[in-house]
This record gives structure tokens, sequence and C-alpha cells, in this order.
């Protein structure tokens, strides 16, 4: 056995010697320099400086927008007119909870359900009956209402406690009319659902995905309904100071406990399924829609839709549905004449009501807005009838817009372009809204990450809004140049004007 190595220990001493020397006279006396200058690679004596705070919220560019002299309210000339009465609003809408909790009661009495049922209770305050309280002459609700953003949370956080086909739907009984080219509205799909605060809302489920443009080989009257274009329409109507499209939010509904375990419709149970992938599905009952193939179906219970507000029955506020002056063919091969006649605003403007008033300005209003979102469907146009002909123009039914994103679609600027009218306040938010401050892009991209549904329009849409607003006011351009901007620009006398410091000009 070999004995220990004598040589060891002054092996081990030479190595200490050489470490000491080596920290004695290169890393201490660097170390030292280091720390009298303070370097900033030493984290302990310069620790890097923590990043600045985002900029609150207030300063947002959409607060920037509301609160620019554009979008303050006038300052009125008397009280707003409003929709409602108070108490004829509350005595009704009482006698219509109290009936429909009696007839819940006699269809949990025929199902021999023993378990209690408290009554949905009607509660003034309830944001839903705030807003039909809200609705005035200047728009379906005020600007900076804070009814409306309570609505969107209600919409999107209620129970829902029944669920069931609209009235059309119910009016065609299933006997769809195949020989239509304008298929009726029973077959998108849609469903009334109630929630716990006795209030009411449209769902529209998901058809199509964001990514998806429509095809170039669809006729705009076969379009897909995009329950994300329902939402978006809501946030540029208000972005624009229209107020005539009804407080619409985006929402996961669990069709299994939200509308088939809510619903007392026979028919709307019967065409509920689950799919080979295990998902809940249902489809619309319509001879040429009840096949599997046309269904919208959960993950596997959880689908996503648009829930828009319902607005006053119509036995509180009648309206009307009045055929759009530049109404589409709804033909594979036929025009109507505005397509061929370019002077066809002339005939317009000799017919009641739009010989005077506000009717053709709103209708350039609606037009406007419809080619911003890209929708080729506005067949008809509806109104109070309480507000008389100069009454505004409601905006419903937008989910045939923001389809494709690439596509400009100029002859829905017609009434535009035709008639070569438009309000002034329009112009000049327009104008605003062009401006890089207030990028209409900008604006709508942070308004809509206010729903869950976030991103509700994928970037190329956003792009497209600001691409058409130029041609918009390329067009406005075009008409002062040919008729002058007094003949083109309409004084808005009920909004105010923009001071001098804030005012956006004219000129295009």
């Amino acid at each position: 056995m070999p004995g220990p190595r004598r040589d060891r220990p002054a092996v081990l001493l030479l190595l200490g010697a050489l470490l000491a020397a080596d920290l004695y006279f290169h890393l201490w006396p660097r170390a030292r320099r280091e720390l009298a200058a303070g370097a900033p690679g030493c984290p302990c004596r310069r620790p890097a400086p923590a990043a600045p705070p985002p900029r609150a919220r207030a300063a947002s560019a959409l607060r920037r927008l509301f609160a620019h002299p554009l979008y303050r309210a006038a300052a009125p000339r008397g009280p707003a007119e409003p929709l409602l009465g108070a108490r004829e609003a509350l005595r009704y809408y009482r006698r219509k909870a109290a009936r429909w909790n009696r007839r819940h009661k006699l269809y949990r009495e025929e199902l021999n359900l023993t378990s209690p049922a408290a009554p949905v209770p009607l509660r003034p305050e309830a944001s839903w009956l705030q807003f039909h309280l809200g609705i005035s002459r200047d728009g379906l609700y005020p600007r900076s209402s804070p009814t409306v953003n309570r609505l969107l949370r209600d919409m999107q956080d209620f129970t829902t406690i029944s669920a069931d086909y609209s009235q059309d739907e119910k009016a065609l009984l299933g006997a769809c009319d195949c020989s239509q080219i304008v298929k009726p509205s029973g077959v998108h799909l849609k469903l009334v659902l109630r929630f716990q605060d006795f209030g009411k809302a449209m769902f529209k489920p998901m058809r199509q995905k964001r990514e998806e443009e429509t095809p170039e080989d669809f006729f705009y009257f076969v379009d897909f309904q995009r329950h994300n274009a329902e939402i978006a329409a809501f946030h540029l109507d208000r972005i624009l100071d229209f107020r005539r499209v009804p407080p619409t939010v985006g929402r996961l509904i669990n069709v299994t406990k939200e509308i088939l375990e809510v619903t007392k419709n026979e028919i709307l149970q019967s065409v509920f399924f689950v799919s080979p992938a295990s998902n809940v599905c249902f489809f619309a009952k319509c001879p040429y829609m009840c096949k599997t193939e046309y269904a919208v179906c959960g993950n596997p219970h959880l689908l996503e839709g648009s829930l828009s507000a319902f607005l006053p029955s119509l036995n509180l506020a009648p309206r009307l549905s009045i055929p759009n002056p530049w109404i589409r063919s709804y033909s594979f091969d036929e025009k109507e004449e505005w397509e061929v006649n370019p002077l066809y605003c002339n005939t317009v403007k000799e017919i009641y009501p739009y010989s005077n008033g506000n009717r053709l300005l709103n209708i350039v209003d609606m037009a406007i807005f419809d080619f911003l979102i890209g929708n080729m469907d506005r067949h008809h146009y509806e109104m109070f009838t309480k507000f008389g002909d100069d009454g505004f123009l409601l905006h419903l039914d937008n989910a045939r817009g923001f389809g494709r994103h690439s596509h400009d679609e100029t002859s829905i600027l017609a009434p535009l372009s035709q008639c070569c009218i438009i309000k002034r306040t329009t112009l000049l938010r327009l104008q605003l809204l062009a401006e890089p401050e207030y990028r209409l892009s900008d604006m709508m991209r942070e308004s809509l990450l206010q729903d869950r549904l976030a991103p509700v329009l994928t970037e190329p849409h956003l792009l497209a809004l600001d691409r058409r607003l130029q041609l918009i006011l390329k067009a406005v351009k075009k008409c002062i140049d040919t008729y002058g901007e007094a003949k083109v620009v309409a004084n808005d006398t009920t909004q105010v004007e923009a001071p001098a410091s804030d005012r956006v000009k004219l000129s295009t």
C-alpha cells in the first residue's frame, strides 16, 4: 500500500499564495474603483430606475374625444322631449312582469315542479328600464350616459331566466318562403333572452370567425350575419355621436344552461342536438335551414354571441318601418334606378318627406355609417312615430357589416355622392376623426377593448375605417368643389359649434 504524498501540502500552499496575490493586486483594487465611481454595472449602488407608471386612463384618446367641444351637449332650448312617460311605462311593464310571473307559475305547475321559484321583480332602477326612459328626440341615449355602461355590464353578467324565438320567427311558424331572395329574419338564428331584472336582449350567435372575410362571390343578401359586427357597429355609432344603435355587448352564452334549460318553447327545445364532437348545437326552424350543417354549436356548451338591448315595446312606442330610397334590387341580375341614374336624388327630393326637413340628411348619415362598416343590406329603416318626420333614424340590424376589410363598396355612399348634402356637425366630426390625435381606428380600438370578447375586430378592419373615412371626405370635397359649401353643408342648429381654438376646418 503506497504511503501519503509528502509534496501535497506544498502544492496547496503555493496555490493559496497565488490566489491571495491575485485578489490583493487585481480584484480588490478594481472593486474599490467601481464602488467609488458608482459604476452602473453595480445593482446594489445604482439600481435601474423603475419604469414610469403608465398614464392614467383619464388621458385616453377616447375620453379626450368625448370631451371635445363637438361632443359636448348643446345648450338646450328646453328639456329634451322624452319618448316615454315614466308613469305610463312603469304601469305597462309592471303588468307585463305580473303576467309573465303568472304564466311561469302555471308552466311549473304543469311540469309538476315543486321547488319554489321567486317571482321576477320589476325594479324602477333597472338599467334596461332607465335606458328606455332616457330615449329622447336627440337619440337613444344622452351623451356620457352612465345608464348605458350599466346596461352593458348587466347584459354581460345577469342570469338568463327565459329564452325564446323572436316575434319575426314566431310569425313565420317555420313556414319560410324559399322563393324569396331576401330571406326572412327568422332564418338568421337569433333568440330573445330575458334576464333576472326582467330586461330583454336579442342574441345573435357567432357564425363566422373574426379573421375570415366574406368570399368575393357572395351576394350581399346571402352574406353571413356576424355577432362581432353588431358589437362594433354600436361602438362606431357612439364614436360618431349618432346614438342610433341600441347598446350591444358580447357575451359567452352557455347554450345548455342559459337557453335550453330555461326555454318554454317546445320547438326551440326540439332543435337542440349533440354533435359528433360532443358539442351542444341548435339550428333555426325553417324548411331550408333545418339541417345540421346550418347549426351553431357551443364548445362544448359555450357560444360567443352579441346581445342587443331591446327597444321599448311597440305598444308603448310605435315605430315605422320605411323602405330605403336607395334600396338594392336583391336580385342576381337586376338593378334599381339609383344604380343606373346619377340624377336619381332629384327624384327623391320631390317626394315627401325627403323634400324638406332632416329626413334626407339623416339618410346621408345612415349611408356614411353603412359605408364605414361595409353594410349593403339596409333595405329598410325604422323611426319612432312620436317624433314625427324629423325624428332620427334607427340603425338596426348591422350584422352584415365588417365582412370585407379589403374592399370599399362606394355604392353605399350613393345618397351622399348623388344628393351632395351633409350635416355640418357630421362633417366636423368626420374631419376630427381623421386627425392623428383622434384617428378613427384608434378610437375604435380603445372602445372595443371594453368588451369581454375583445378583440372584436381584426386590425385590417380597424385600418379599413381610416381608409373609408378618407373616401367620405373626398366625396364631400368633390361636392363642395362642384356646388359650393353653402349648398352642400347644411347647418345643424341642434348642435353647438366648436370654439375657434378647437374648430376643425371645413376645407378638405
